[in-house]
């Protein structure tokens, strides 16, 4: 079954009631929880629309260290935090990931087999006057459910199927445009994106507000299965 439009989605991941901030700043250290312990404070596992089979995280252990596994199942739920990064001062974003293998027929280009098994997502606030008349419509038609539509989210996304530095539009709106950042399995990649830089590149403006981020395992549009590792998240000033 084809899901809504991704950006209806991701205002139930990112823009929903705030959580908890960290106490020990922003990103997220999996590293100093236990294999089979809690998840960190302040992370949600929130399905991308309600009633949508949750994918499971879960802290195990890699290499001597503890990291985080996703595993999908036919499902799309994000781990996800409220924005209380301060771009303006770190907006450099440093992560670890490895993917188990590549989703079978997915294509992020196509609605209907738009699956990923690693994401790293952030959302983000703006001036809908900026918005076309078509985006204006969708975030109207959402805010009559109750639901507020990120202004704008750029993910960085694990794929095969495009090479990597491939900018990607969602199928279904303009509001949402990924980048390829990986694409060979069984191997830990240490990535370094400025998030900042990267949406001025996409979006032609700059970012506002960032109002949520997080990490997505998913594959409830092929209806098959993913298995990927997410290491620690964090932000660094700009060099």
């Amino acid at each position: 079954m084809v899901r809504p439009p991704i950006a209806v989605l991701l205002s139930v991941l990112l823009c929903c009631a705030a959580v908890p901030a960290m106490a020990d700043g922003p990103g997220v250290s999996f590293s100093a929880g236990k294999p089979g312990g809690p998840l960190p404070d302040g992370w949600q596992n929130r399905p991308v629309v309600s009633g949508k089979k949750l994918t499971r995280y879960t802290l195990v252990a890699s290499n001597g260290t503890t990291v985080l596994q996703a595993d999908a199942d036919g499902a799309a739920s994000g781990l996800v935090h409220e924005g209380d990064v301060d771009l303006s001062r770190t907006p450099v974003v440093e992560w670890r990931w490895k993917v188990a293998a590549p989703i079978p027929g997915a294509d992020n280009s196509v609605g209907a087999k738009e699956d990923a098994p690693a994401r790293l997502v952030f959302s983000f606030d703006g001036r809908s006057s900026n918005l076309s008349v078509g985006d204006r419509a969708e975030a109207l038609a959402a805010s009559a459910t109750g639901e507020k539509l990120p202004y704008a989210t750029l993910m960085y996304i694990w794929t095969n199927s495009a090479p990597v530095g491939t900018i990607i539009a969602n199928p279904h709106t303009s509001r949402v445009q990924m980048i390829v950042v990986g694409g060979e399995p069984g191997k830990w990649q240490s990535l370094r994106r400025n998030v900042v830089s990267d949406f001025q590149k996409v979006f032609h403006e700059a970012p506002g507000k960032l109002t949520g981020y997080g990490i997505l395992t998913d594959t409830d549009n092929t209806g098959t299965t993913a298995r990927a590792w997410y290491g620690d998240i964090g932000f660094q000033p700009g060099k």
